[in-house]
């Protein structure tokens, strides 16, 4: 399959995604993933990426497709793909729009989960995160068994500093004025699926009916 995730904060992609690569064996990719990778590898775009974060800028949009171009055309996309939480802007999306038809490809669909604003707050301020090896927790549904320490590999489980409430807050605001407004434009494009869930699973079940797998 190939899919963009679309959501919030909090909403959940990332939970959805990792569960739809076990179906078929999409791989699950992030803006983050593909610059991450780039740098890593040292290729000629890897390079010009880190120079931008080097310098604190952020990666052109430009670049981020010259980069994602190229992770899209890798070996373990022939299985399908999840974009998680890109693209991020409707420049993003006509861009990325351009790069499909460049290189013969097509969206299966494009998934926007809607989660109630409170019940993100909820889940992003009791979540917990492991310093050592970054093992999720949350303080209501699933806390190490040692407070503060991690079950796995006994480091420090921490609140991020972008996971306090008013953190949290500022990043929704900032998703419902930028790119919030993808959710029209899919729509318009006529492969929009909208599902209000707050269950991984539900989400799931209605990917795969839509897809009729």
């Amino acid at each position: 399959m190939k899919l963009i995730l679309l959501g919030a904060p909090g909403a959940g992609k990332g939970t959805v995604a990792k569960l739809l690569t076990k179906l078929d064996g999409s791989v699950q990719i992030s803006t983050g993933d593909i610059l991450r990778g780039a740098v890593a590898a040292g290729t000629d775009l890897g390079k010009k990426a880190q120079d931008f974060m080097n310098a604190g800028d952020l990666v052109p949009d430009d670049l981020i497709m010259d980069i994602m171009k190229a992770r899209l055309q890798e070996d373990d996309c022939k299985s399908g793909y999840l974009l998680d939480g890109f693209p991020r802007t409707i420049p993003q999306a006509e861009q990325l729009k351009t790069l499909l038809a460049d290189i013969g490809d097509e969206l299966d669909c494009t998934v926007n989960i809607e989660v109630p604003r409170d019940v993100i707050l909820d889940r992003l301020t009791t979540r917990r995160t492991c310093t050592g090896c970054g093992e999720i927790y949350n303080t209501k549904s699933n806390p190490p068994k040692t407070e503060g320490k991690c079950d796995k590999c006994g480091g420090d489980v921490v609140q991020r500093d972008d996971e306090t409430e008013a953190a949290i807050s500022n990043r929704l605001d900032v998703y419902t004025e930028k790119t919030a407004p993808l959710v029209g434009f899919y729509e318009g494009e006529g492969n929009l699926l909208t599902v209000d869930a707050t269950s991984s699973d539900a989400v799931i079940n209605a990917i795969k009916g839509k897809l009729g797998i």
